[in-house]
């Protein structure tokens, strides 16, 4: 017989809970509190930063323990997370009045960073999404839901850079993938990782999953039928959403193929340099979206940040929300449109949670404030002369019966949680009126009963009072109990007081609880009522949220058009990009002084009669990276669909915008700065085609002069002749300028400054922005550093060394452009001639080691070492 000590019936119950879910922490419901034990204990006190105790024990051990207060637990699981933690959430599931012994308890859902829908969890204007990848012998399939907005999408891209574009497209919270080997380092290394056993990733098992969960005969209507990759990754992800919220997902009524040839393509380096939403240092307020986004609804926002890093190649949709954006500036509507949708609710978010029934009272008030509104809308709307404003219209359709019904239904501020009641308006239901009828005149009865009773019994401070313990009761003090008449019934004695009931009393007591226990009980059938009727509409309700998101985003884009002096686009079939006065967003928001805009002209004549490169030559900091981002910047606004920063925008065919900008290493891959910059432009050389925005900055840098000088115009050429794409290609190596002689599409132009010289003997820089034909002829770079501050001794050897070396250049040999097309130009040894018909006549397979050493000195005697 063992004589080991045993766990106590609770501690049994939690730890069988925890072996279900051993790798996640376990919220174990006591009362008032989520308790945490064990090591969850030590780990959550550690990140939420509460105080770990250590209370009783358990198989003859302390337990420690930490715990955090049932009704402020939402915040705690948002820092929890926001930290990528995922926890097992354990109800009691049992009455405590009617269980004999311990409750019953039971993990009722697991929280997750990816498939959290509480409001309190999630960012209001940022998508929350959980993403699975498969991998097939052709690339990988991707599947992501928005659980809170109720999306579920899929692709199917090509290869590891496909797959890291979009990654970094999609910010998923929460990756699942196979249990296996040779994933991608850049996968591995993202945050929520979580692996799945490689089983859940059947394609076969897959679709008979999928098809039964739509209730489908195939997947053809979803377009899946030919992509096994995507079917798997959908259903992992479907298993693992079941697996977690441990409920039907009625809100996730279809799958939708996102194809990559729709949008323009954009990877992850590209995102990063244009800083669309997030800066290099994580600051947001100063990037585009931080300039563009003045959406009022937060589904508005999000589905801005969508689109912004998805802009779209559909000439045809663009055109209509150009035409819709311009239609609400001409028209004046786009004031009173966003003053209407101040009064607007995240509609979409609020029917997840319907679909999911956790939405609470004021989620709804909230989705009847929005469909009263909407016959505003529709009058506000209804004589503009815009395609597609009037099909949003339409697809936000009538829901005048709805509202209706939660008109009639709902108070006009219900409370926070339906438990509490007060949820429903008298009038919607007479059974609940007759209950609520009964409570409310509990309080009169009462003071009628006192005052009774207190002229019966000449007892003048005779109270009748209530607790939730004992109930209704008629207090004395200890002084007056002997005039006690003597069919009281003594309740509970007090220190200073006894307390009675009487038969009147306890009457009152069982009609007037049960009512209010019966009330409190028919609201809880009302609510469910309610969400079962709203989710017989559920599918148009959601047809209209997206209606309104889009209305909200295409009067921002109004706004702004006016706000920031934007003008419309002009999308054309002949390739090429003509821009005129073109101003930086971003970069124009933030300057106090009025910003200098540039002109652009890239075109692609027959021969090389077209501009299909610009080699931009200037000081730093005279603006070479704000003119090619603006540019940049400008053709993805267009096909967003917003107006854009310039007088005058005519914008060809495009299907990539590819950037290599700025210097920056990659320690977690091992990768030097150099190393960066050569992959970000290997990248651009093997994927940039005739349509494709190419920019690139300074290529070469990181390596010797020669060597980088070499690369850098070996790599020009190959955009310009090879690719053929519409490149802007700044530098600091002049001798590029050359390569516009070549007659290929190549032009100069560079940014100016000019030294100015003060009254009292001082010079300065002064950039004047300003975008010239040619090359530049200086580079100014001793003057931006003293700009910096380098100390002026420091500066003042510089000036003397650069006036040597500038001498020896002048005196020796001039690099020509002949020279830099030579092989060997980046040759070990294109100083010495001599040396170098040497080294031909070596041939390193008939060489000895010591005759190879031998060979090596008289090299070295050659060049003069």
């Amino acid at each position: 017989m063992s004589t080991e000590p045993q766990h106590t019936p609770l501690m049994q119950q939690f730890l069988a809970a925890k072996a279900e879910h051993p790798d996640i922490l376990l919220f174990f419901r006591m009362g008032d509190f989520y308790e945490l034990f064990y090591d969850d204990a030590r780990k959550a006190a550690r990140l939420l930063d509460i105080s770990l105790t250590q209370r009783g024990s358990s198989a003859g051990q302390p337990i420690p323990m930490a715990g955090v207060p049932h009704h402020a637990a939402e915040g705690y699981l948002a820092r929890l997370v926001a930290l990528g933690e995922s926890v097992a959430i354990c109800e009691q599931v049992g009455d405590p009045a009617a269980s004999k012994g311990l409750v019953e308890r039971k993990v009722v859902r697991i929280v997750t960073p990816g498939t959290v829908t509480d409001e309190a969890l999630l960012d209001e204007r940022r998508d929350t999404l959980l993403l699975a990848v498969a991998r097939g012998r052709s690339g990988f399939g991707l599947a992501w839901a928005d659980l809170a907005g109720g999306r579920f999408m899929v692709n199917e891209v090509d290869g590891g850079d496909a797959l890291e574009a979009e990654l970094s497209r999609l910010e998923p919270a929460e990756i699942l993938l196979p249990d296996e080997e040779g994933w991608p380092a850049f996968l591995c290394a993202r945050s929520g990782l979580r692996r799945r056993a490689p089983w859940l990733f059947d394609a076969d098992s897959g679709r008979r999953k999928l098809e039964q969960f739509f209730g489908v005969h195939d997947l053809a209507g979803f377009g899946l039928d030919q992509r096994p990759m995507a079917v798997a990754a959908a259903s992992a992800l479907l298993g693992y959403v079941e697996e977690t919220q441990k409920q039907r997902l009625p809100h996730l009524t279809s799958i939708a193929v996102e194809s990559g040839d729709a949008a323009i393509a954009m990877n992850a380096a590209t995102r990063r340099h244009l800083e669309l939403d997030t800066r290099v240092d994580g600051e947001q307020k100063h990037t585009l979206l931080g300039v563009l986004d003045s959406t009022i609804t937060p589904m508005g926002g999000r589905l801005l940040r969508r689109w912004l890093h998805r802009p779209l190649r559909d000439r045809d949709v663009l055109a209509r929300r150009h035409h819709a954006v311009a239609t609400l500036v001409e028209s004046g509507a786009e004031g009173t449109l966003r003053e209407t949708f101040r009064g607007l609710g995240d509609l979409e978010r609020i029917l997840s949670r319907i679909a999911l029934r956790s939405a609470r009272p004021r989620d709804l008030a909230t989705l009847r404030d929005g469909l009263r509104m909407l016959p505003e809308l529709r009058g506000l709307l209804a004589a503009l002369d815009s395609p597609r404003l009037q099909m949003l219209v339409t697809e936000a359709g009538d829901h005048d019966a709805l509202a209706a019904l939660l008109g009639a239904a709902l108070v006009e501020q219900p409370p926070v949680l339906a438990r509490d009641g007060g949820v429903f308006a008298e009038g919607h239901d007479a059974g609940l009126d007759e209950l609520r009828h009964l409570s409310s005149n509990a309080d009169q009865f009462l003071v009628d009963l006192e005052q009774r009773e207190r002229d019966t019994t000449g007892i003048a401070n005779l109270k009748v009072g209530y607790n939730r313990v004992h109930g209704y009761y008629l207090e004395i003090s200890k002084a007056q109990v002997g005039k006690a008449p003597t069919h009281y019934t003594r309740r509970q004695t007090l220190a200073n007081a006894e307390r009675y009931i009487t038969e009147e009393l306890k009457a009152f007591e069982d009609k007037v609880l049960s009512a209010r226990e019966r009330a409190l009980a028919r609201e809880r059938q009302l609510y469910e009522a309610l969400l079962d009727t709203l989710n017989q509409h559920l599918d148009p309700l959601k047809r209209c949220a997206a209606a309104l998101s889009e209305l909200d985003v295409l009067a921002c884009f109004a706004e702004r058009a006016q706000a920031l002096d934007w003008s419309r686009p002009r999308l054309v079939a002949r390739p090429g990009i003509h821009i005129e006065r073109g101003r930086h967003p971003v970069v124009e928001a933030v300057r106090s002084e009025p910003f200098t805009p540039n002109d652009l002209v890239l075109d692609s004549d027959a021969g090389d009669a077209g501009t299909r490169m610009l080699v931009i030559t200037g000081p730093n900091m005279g603006g070479k990276s704000t003119y090619m981002r603006q540019n940049a910047l400008i053709v993805l606004l267009a096909h967003i669909g917003s107006f854009v920063p310039a007088a005058v925008a005519d914008i060809g065919p495009v299907d990539r915008i590819l950037t290599r900008i700025g210097a920056g290493d990659d320690l977690a891959r091992g990768h030097s700065t150099f190393m960066v910059e050569m992959s970000e432009t290997s990248y651009i050389l093997h994927h940039a085609t005739e349509h494709s925005l190419v920019l690139m900055d300074e290529i070469g840098r990181g390596t010797s002069t020669y060597d980088g000088l070499a690369l850098a115009e070996a790599c020009a050429r190959h955009l310009a002749t090879v690719n053929r794409c519409h490149t802007l290609f700044a530098t600091h190596y002049f001798e590029l300028t050359t390569l516009a002689a070549t007659g290929n599409g190549i032009r100069n132009v560079h940014l100016d400054a000019v030294e100015h010289r003060g009254r009292d003997g001082t010079e300065t820089l002064v950039f004047m922005h300003a975008v010239k034909e040619g090359p530049a002829d200086r580079s100014f770079g001793l003057q931006v550093a003293a700009l910096a501050g380098l100390p002026k001794s420091v500066v003042r050897h510089a000036r003397g060394r650069l006036a040597e070396l500038e001498q020896r250049r002048h005196d020796g040999p001039v690099l020509s452009t002949e020279a830099l097309q030579a092989p060997q130009q980046i040759g070990l040894f294109a100083p010495s001639s001599a040396a170098t018909e040497a080294l031909a006549g070596i041939d390193p397979d008939e060489l000895s080691p010591k005759e190879a050493l031998e060979a090596l000195y008289r090299l070295k005697q050659l060049l003069g070492d």
